[in-house]
């Protein structure tokens, strides 16, 4: 069977039940226990969730659509009684999904979950229809440190990474595309097994106004909001442009400034917002894409953003949305099937998951995905290892030493995750 064929996944028939509770943590990381743990919150909010049952492995150029099609599946067959009625209640689903067609994709739904969204704290319960699943007791859980963790280069070692950047930017200059993006990884060795747990709590402690999340051993906290759907509207968050803090306030916000004036990172920033504005046009009946951008101020980092947003003309779920966004330019480049091309010849490395789409989706098509940047993948033939990743965009302005200068700065969040 061809990457390009549909496949068929059958979908299971599901009870779900989603009810008010009081007795939880203040952090809802706490309930996660030491294996199979789902997240996705910011600022207290979000969901976490364990168990599976539901789960689907997807790859090939239907992924989405093969997706999406499991999950109406999955939807239609459900019984759902939901007592709280808010975006994320009911039936939800974690997914992850692979930079290319070929990286493997993931959706699950877990037995257990525990949302929080502005005040309000629920728990749903997801069994087969044979089996009705009582209300869990939730226990609070504490993550084991991670100690002594050594880094090594990846595919590439940063001299070798510099020079692949210096080929993009030749390609540039003579015409080929405007923009790509190069990423590359580290690899981060533990003296012992990962509790993924304790880096999660760390970023989430540290980017509180980013999505921290975990799907099937890939965490990471991510500043890029890729779409949002939420009864009719979407908005994205579009980061592009990047300058590392010094932690010098008053250096820092001249920093900015430079950030907000550099021809080079403005010009990197516009191919990236005009191609979420090209693939939402369809979906929306009107849009609102701002002329110039702000610059978005992280513990580690600052990043020119602009926020798109959007009115729905039709039905297409946050998750048909996302595929209708991925890869955007501001982590594959422009023309985007040319620089598609470019990192599969020069990029060296087999991405995963890292910068694709990652998030959650409910019932009634509404749910947040991001892309997945400032991540780790967890080996899963080695407990005590994992894979670190970054990226950065290159223009015909791109300098190779700045460049590795700015992976290294967006691996900061990670590697300091994991420190002891």
């Amino acid at each position: 069977m061809s990457l390009s064929e549909p496949v068929r996944h059958q979908a299971p028939r599901l009870v779900v039940r989603s009810q008010v509770v009081d007795d939880v943590s203040a952090h809802l990381l706490d309930h996660l226990p030491a294996e199979g743990g789902l997240a996705w919150v910011r600022r207290g909010d979000g969901h976490v969730g364990w168990g599976v049952a539901a789960r689907l492995d997807v790859a090939g150029g239907n992924r989405f659509q093969d997706a999406m099609r499991w999950w109406q599946e999955l939807t239609s067959a459900a019984v759902v009684r939901d007592d709280v009625g808010v975006p994320g209640s009911g039936l939800v689903c974690f997914g992850s999904f692979g930079f290319t067609d070929q990286d493997p994709s993931i959706l699950v739904v877990p037995e257990i979950i525990v949302g929080r969204r502005a005040g309000t704290t629920w728990v749903t319960t997801v069994s087969p229809a044979s089996s009705l699943a009582a209300a869990p007791e939730l226990v609070t859980h504490k993550p084991s440190p991670v100690y002594d963790v050594t880094f090594a280069d990846g595919a590439r070692t940063g001299t070798d990474w510099s020079s692949i950047v210096a080929e993009a930017v030749r390609r540039i200059t003579g015409g080929e595309l405007d923009k790509v993006v190069l990423a590359r990884d580290l690899i981060a060795i533990a003296a012992q097994p990962i509790d993924l747990r304790w880096p999660l709590h760390r970023l989430a402690t540290s980017y509180p106004n980013c999505w921290t999340f975990s799907v099937d051993g890939l965490i990471g906290a991510t500043p890029e909001l890729l779409v949002r759907r939420e009864k009719g509207l979407i908005t994205s968050r579009v980061l592009a442009g990047t300058i590392r803090r010094t932690g010098d306030d008053a250096h820092d916000l001249a920093l900015a400034a430079s950030l907000a004036r550099s021809s080079k990172d403005l010009e990197e920033h516009e191919y990236a917002v005009r191609s979420v504005a090209d693939a939402l046009e369809p979906h929306c009946k009107s849009m609102n894409v701002p002329e110039t951008p702000f610059v978005l101020h992280l513990p580690n980092v600052m990043h020119l953003a602009t926020d798109v947003a959007g009115v729905a003309n039709n039905g297409a779920s946050a998750l048909g949305l996302a595929a209708a966004l991925h890869p955007s330019a501001a982590i594959c480049g422009t023309p985007t099937p040319v620089a598609r091309d470019l990192i599969g010849e020069i990029e060296g490395m087999q991405r995963g998951r890292f910068s694709g789409p990652v998030g959650w989706m409910d019932a009634a098509g509404d749910g947040e995905w991001c892309i997945a940047l400032r991540c780790g993948q967890a080996d899963p033939e080695n407990p005590r290892r994992m894979r670190l990743f970054a990226g950065a965009g290159i223009v015909a302005g791109s300098n190779p030493d700045a460049e590795l200068a700015e992976t290294n700065a967006k691996l900061v969040p990670m590697r300091d995750a994991l420190g002891d």
